[in-house]
């Protein structure tokens, strides 16, 4: 599966073109597709009753059938009082890998496998094994090189496909994103003249357009970045920046990104508010259309909503649904990801509106999005992720959410017919992602509850007293 826009090249004089009559093919949502994958451990998680030595116990099992383990981590568990919680990371290509999990179930009173490896020969996904999933926000750093093409590797009707200098330029800004780390500054990219010229002329043609097409959460932020990030017709912005923007905002940031990842992992990321993005440009000779998405699409077309708490909470709904979901409901959930983040509408003030950033960084198709051309039809997560989407053209069909609250109402719905054995709940203290399956930690999310209610009512009363 590939969720992309590759529209095709007109035969256009762009030289002699005005904008009103050269369509701007530069949408291409963010490149997630599904593909081969080189990383193959397996992940367990198990509990043991406290007493000494248990740990040592459970790793001479895997001793034991010469399994090699790359990683380990053990934490008191959520799960039942004075039991331990244990993550191994296993090498699924020596030793006999089966034989231990199956003497480790036996010997635990919690045992989970998370595992790239979920399918069985025919293609089948195995009953007891869940497709891997990133458990902390620094487990991004363990797909993050798992892409299916690298950023300079270009298709032969991509407009630099002959260009040796520009395939250079972004094989260098590829290694930095493929060297990029969880927890380090993201590297400042000193843009070229000739390529702050082509985000100029984007940046020039797009602003026209946002006051009267694109939605007011997206016309509330523009000005923010544009007085914090340097957003100028003269300046690219830098993705570090915009982070720390983002951060102060909703708690997202931005990572960098080579090349393709797939689906799964893509929208998983969405689950901890990172949103992978590119930071190389298109090339200077076609400005206004781009086969790929490219920091034109990427800062002009999502950044601005992923600082609005609706739309970004209603993103991260995507990703943590996504987080062990079966494959046919990873492509249910890209789909909605592609007619929502990515070419979504909006019905404000009686008004239809573009949210979709495929849409607010495309000339052509924010006009067209909202003529009478196209069709438009209510967002319906249900009906929404098995519609049928052209990848050459214009969208024939478009989605309207009444509002990002309402969208992502009708998205949780969803999840919760994904079948999965388990519920997933973000931690924003610790980073992390919680597997949700059992009564303890149900009364602990109650509690947490109770703690919000009661500083609720108290607002609620000093508000009430202050309005008196």
């Amino acid at each position: 599966m590939e969720i992309l826009n590759n529209k095709s090249i007109p035969v256009v004089n762009y030289a002699s073109g005005t904008p009103e009559d050269i369509p701007i093919l530069m949408q291409g949502g963010n490149y997630i597709r599904e593909g081969k994958d080189s990383h193959k451990s397996t992940a367990i998680i198990f509990s043991l009753k406290e007493e000494v030595g248990a740990l040592a116990k459970a790793l001479k099992i895997f001793d034991d059938d010469k399994v090699n383990l790359l990683h380990i981590e053990s934490r008191s568990s959520k799960r039942a009082t004075g039991d331990y919680e244990f993550i191994v990371e296993c090498d699924t290509h020596e030793g006999n890998i089966t034989g231990a999990m199956e003497r480790l179930r036996e010997a635990s009173s919690y045992f989970k496998i998370i595992s790239r490896n979920y399918k069985d020969n025919s293609g089948t996904q195995l009953a007891d094994v869940t497709p891997w999933f990133p458990r902390k926000i620094r487990d991004l750093d363990k797909f993050a090189n798992q892409i299916l093409s690298y950023g300079s590797e270009l298709d032969s009707d991509h407009p630099g496909f002959t260009d040796p200098v520009y395939r250079k330029r972004r094989a260098q800004l590829a290694d930095i994103a493929f060297h990029y780390k969880h927890g380090t500054l993201i590297p400042t990219i000193d843009y070229t003249p000739q390529e702050t010229e082509t985000w100029g002329k984007v940046f020039t043609q797009l602003v026209d357009l946002y006051p009267t097409h694109a939605c007011k959460e997206h016309n509330h932020i523009f000005p923010l970045l544009i007085e914090n990030c340097g957003y100028r017709a003269d300046n690219i912005p830098q993705l570090q920046d915009i982070s720390d923007f983002l951060k102060d905002n909703t708690g997202f940031s931005l990572r960098p990104v080579a090349g393709l990842l797939s689906s799964r992992d893509f929208l998983a990321g969405l689950a901890f508010r990172v949103f992978h993005s590119t930071q190389y440009i298109r090339h200077h000779t076609c400005p206004f259309y781009t086969p790929e998405p490219d920091v034109c699409h990427e800062l002009l077309g999502h950044v601005p909503l992923f600082a609005d708490p609706e739309f970004a909470a209603f993103s991260q709904e995507i990703g943590l649904a996504s987080l062990g979901a079966p494959d046919d409901d990873i492509k249910k959930l890209a789909t909605c990801y592609w007619f929502t983040v990515e070419f979504g509408l909006c019905r404000q003030e009686g008004e239809i509106k573009a949210f979709g950033a495929g849409l607010l960084s495309s000339y052509g198709e924010l006009q067209y999005c909202l003529s009478d051309k196209p069709e438009v039809r209510p967002f319906d997560p249900q009906k929404t992720g098995i519609q049928d989407y052209p990848i050459t053209e214009y969208q024939p069909v478009y989605f309207v959410a009444e509002s990002f609250a309402d969208a992502k109402h009708r998205l949780m719905q969803y999840a919760e017919t994904i079948p999965r054995p388990f519920s997933v709940r973000y931690n924003a203290y610790t980073g992390s992602v919680e597997i949700i399956d059992s009564k303890k930690q149900l009364d602990n999310i109650i509690q947490d509850i109770k703690l919000d209610l009661n500083i609720l009512q108290s607002s609620m009363l000093k508000i009430a007293v202050m309005d008196s």
